[in-house]
C-alpha cells in the first residue's frame, strides 16, 4: 500500500490555529464504519451515542512544557531545546535547534541563569543528550520557563497552557497532547458516567515522532517511533469485563488506541502492563480490542490517518474527510472531532 493512498487536498484555513473557548463545542463528524453513513453532530451531544455497555478508553498523559528557549554561555547565540526523554535524573534526551552549532560542552543559559544545560553528546539522528543544573525542583523550574511544545502547523501563540492538556491528564511526560480528548469537559464526562458508561484510563506518552513524516513510498516500509505506556491492573479490569459482556470498546485518540492493542491478547483481553510500543496500525491490521474511536481530523499521509483507516477502511475515510473539507471543518490538534462507530 502506498503513502500517497492517503493523501487529500487541505485548504490551509481549515488548519485550526486555536481552541475554542469551549471545548465540548467543537463539531463531530460520525462516520459508520460497515455502512460509510456519514452525520454531522456537535461533540457535546456524543452521550447520545453511547450506551451504558461501552468502556471509554481515555489516555491520562500530561503535556510537559518541554520547549526551552535560551542563549549560549559563550556567545549569547539563541538555542532552542525541546526535550524528548529523560534518560537519568537530570539527563535527558533533546532535539536542538540550531542542531549544526551545539557541540557537546557547550552550556546553555536559561531564565537568566535558573537554569542551564551541558551538552553532553550527540546521539542518533542528531539530537543531544544534555545534563540540566538548577536549583530546587527540576518540574517547577520547567513549568516557569517552559513553554507548550505546539505542532509545527500551529503558528499562533497559545494564552492558556490549561488548552493544551485534557481535563483529566495526570502522567507528566508526553510532548504533545493526545488531542482526540481535548473536546471532553468535566460536565460531559459527568454526563458519560451518569449513563453508565465505564471510562477507564490508560497512560502513553505522546513523542514527537507522531508528528514525523512517512518518507517511504511503500507504508510497511516505515519504522514506528517508541513510545512508553502503561495499564494498571484495576482498568485492564474495567475493559475486559465490558469486552467479555459484548460491549464495546471505544478508544478516545489514536494514542489509547495503540496502547490497547499493544496490550492485548488472541482473544481480545487486555492485559495490565508497561513498557514500550512502536506497534504501527495500517489498513489489514485486524483489532484485537478497539471497536470504536474518538479521534481529531489528521495530517494527510501520516500514520494517524492510516490508523483511522484501519479501523474504518481507507475508501469510508478518504470519502468522510472530502466531506469534512467541503463542509469546512476544523482540522489537526485544535480542530473538530470524528467518531468511528
Amino acid at each position: 500500500m502506498k503513502v500517497k493512498d492517503f493523501n487529500f487536498q487541505l485548504p490551509q484555513e481549515l488548519i485550526a490555529q486555536d481552541p475554542l473557548k469551549d471545548r465540548s463545542a467543537s463539531r463531530l463528524l460520525i462516520l459508520n464504519k460497515e455502512t460509510g453513513k456519514i452525520q454531522h453532530e456537535s461533540f457535546k451531544n456524543i452521550v447520545q451515542y453511547l450506551s451504558p455497555n461501552d468502556c471509554l478508553v481515555l489516555n491520562n498523559t500530561k503535556v510537559i512544557p518541554a520547549r526551552l528557549i535560551g542563549a549560549k554561555e559563550k556567545t549569547g547565540g539563541k538555542v532552542e531545546l525541546l526535550l524528548l526523554e529523560r534518560k537519568e535524573k537530570d539527563i535527558w534526551e533533546v532535539m536542538v535547534k540550531p542542531g549544526k552549532k551545539a557541540r557537546p560542552g557547550d552550556k546553555i543559559i536559561f531564565g537568566d541563569g535558573l537554569l542551564k544545560a551541558t551538552i553532553q553528546s550527540v546521539v542518533e539522528g542528531g539530537n543531544r543528550h544534555v545534563r540540566f543544573e538548577y536549583q530546587g525542583v527540576f518540574e517547577q523550574v520547567l513549568d516557569q520557563l517552559g513553554e507548550m511544545p505546539l505542532p509545527p502547523y500551529i503558528t499562533h501563540q497559545l494564552e492558556d497552557k490549561e488548552r493544551y492538556q485534557t481535563v483529566y491528564a495526570k502522567y507528566e511526560g508526553s510532548a504533545a497532547a493526545p488531542t482526540a480528548g481535548l473536546h471532553f469537559t468535566q460536565e460531559l464526562l459527568k454526563q458519560i458516567q451518569e449513563k453508565g458508561v465505564q471510562i477507564a484510563y490508560v497512560t502513553l506518552h505522546v513523542g514527537l515522532g507522531t508528528f514525523r513524516p512517512v518518507k517511504a513510498d511503500d507504508i510497511e516500509q516505515h519504522q514506528m517511533h517508541a513510545e512508553y505506556y502503561w495499564i494498571d491492573p484495576q482498568e485492564a479490569k474495567k475493559i475486559n469485563e465490558v469486552k467479555a459482556k459484548g460491549g464495546r470498546v471505544i478508544a478516545v485518540g489514536t494514542t489509547s488506541s495503540r496502547t490497547l492493542e499493544s496490550c492485548a491478547d488472541t482473544n481480545g483481553m487486555v492485559k495490565a502492563q508497561k513498557g514500550w510500543t512502536d506497534i504501527f496500525i495500517y489498513p489489514g491490521y485486524s483489532f484485537k480490542v478497539v471497536d470504536a474511536l474518538i479521534t481529531n481530523f489528521h495530517l494527510p499521509e501520516s500514520t494517524l490517518i492510516m490508523l483511522v483507516s484501519a479501523l474504518a477502511g481507507r475508501e469510508n475515510v478518504m470519502r468522510a474527510y472530502q466531506e469534512a473539507v467541503d463542509q469546512k471543518y476544523r482540522f489537526f490538534s485544535f480542530g473538530d472531532a470524528m467518531f468511528i462507530q
